[in-house]
């Protein structure tokens, strides 16, 4: 192996350690934080000074996105007016490593006169830091996976998986679903795919709609023209069946010479999947899938076609 794979497995197993070590400093306060955020009706405001904040930072935008109203207030700033950001009812999340940084310690006395909840995350359980907080979450480490043993790496990497413990305990104490992070995740694919409707993709204008007495060669006329791969059989504005270019080939194969005389309601399908348009394009994905199908027909309230949608759309929407 050569030396600098060595480093990098070096890296990646000291850093798996200080993450496995971190069972071991769990207490009774990871518990009570948790309780004490969900308890509170305020926002969560993690603030951390150099590579701890930039992993609050990152800890910050995960509860927001998972249903804890939260942001990141660097502590210089907050020493400079940033505090009246915060409010009484707010709990704070105070991040240093060594439990000692001045930037950190000087927003003490402020936190405990706004009389916040504090939630220490430190290396040391016998710091400054720690010992002023309600809470103290130990995110202490053997060694840095750096050879000096002083960039933060081992740390900040346990810095980071406690506070994706704070948010996972969070959100599962909020019954948080897939539908929520969407509404905080609108323009990603998850949220398009969550957040978009039916109607929003379906195909309204210009439908391949024929009646039940169509002979099948008008049909196919029907079919191609649209370029959906169906027919909807309506009557006197119903929906009662449909036709698919697979149901038309099939056709093909037993009537042979009698095809072109052949009538939809005699090769249609008479009780055909169907959604209504306002569903998510999530459950018209899965009717696609468990029925292996590619297009579906969408009817209003009173059963009449209102639009097609396709599997091809379904997808770009995802």
């Amino acid at each position: 192996m050569s030396d600098i794979r060595a480093s990098a497995v070096h890296t990646i197993n000291t850093e798996a350690d200080a993450v496995r070590h971190l069972l071991t400093q769990l207490t009774d306060d990871f518990e009570k934080a948790v309780k004490a955020i969900l308890a509170s009706d305020g926002k969560v405001i993690v603030t951390g000074m150099g590579k701890s904040g930039i992993i609050g930072k990152k800890i910050a935008a995960t509860l927001a996105s998972t249903g804890t109203p939260s942001f990141f207030m660097h502590p210089g700033e907050a020493y400079h007016g940033d505090l009246g950001m915060i409010e009484p009812r707010d709990v704070v999340i105070a991040i240093a490593n060594s439990g000692q940084t001045d930037e950190i310690l000087k927003l003490i006395p402020f936190f405990e006169h706004n009389k916040n909840v504090v939630i220490a995350m430190t290396g040391n359980p016998e710091s400054t830091l720690a010992k002023h907080a309600h809470y103290h979450l130990n995110i202490g480490v053997e060694r840095e996976a750096c050879p000096l043993n002083l960039a933060p790496t081992s740390s900040t990497t346990a810095t980071l998986v406690m506070g994706d413990a704070l948010a996972v305990a969070l959100l599962t104490e909020r019954n948080f679903k897939a539908e929520d992070y969407a509404v905080f995740h609108p323009g990603g694919s998850l949220g398009r795919r969550l957040l978009t409707r039916v109607q929003d993709v379906m195909r309204h204008d210009n439908l391949p709609l024929v009646d039940k007495t169509t002979t099948l060669g008008d049909v196919i006329i029907a079919i191609s023209d649209a370029r959906l791969g169906i027919a909807a059989v309506v009557e006197n504005g119903k929906l009662i069946g449909v036709i698919t270019d697979g149901d038309v080939r099939r056709a093909m194969a037993k009537y042979k010479a009698e095809f072109f005389n052949i009538q939809a309601q005699e090769v249609m399908t008479r009780t055909p999947k169907t959604i209504l348009p306002d569903q998510r394009i999530v459950v018209a994905e899965e009717m696609m899938r468990n029925y292996k199908i590619h297009s579906i027909v969408v009817v209003n309230e009173a059963n009449e076609v209102v639009g097609i949608v396709e599997f091809f759309n379904v997808s770009l929407a995802g």
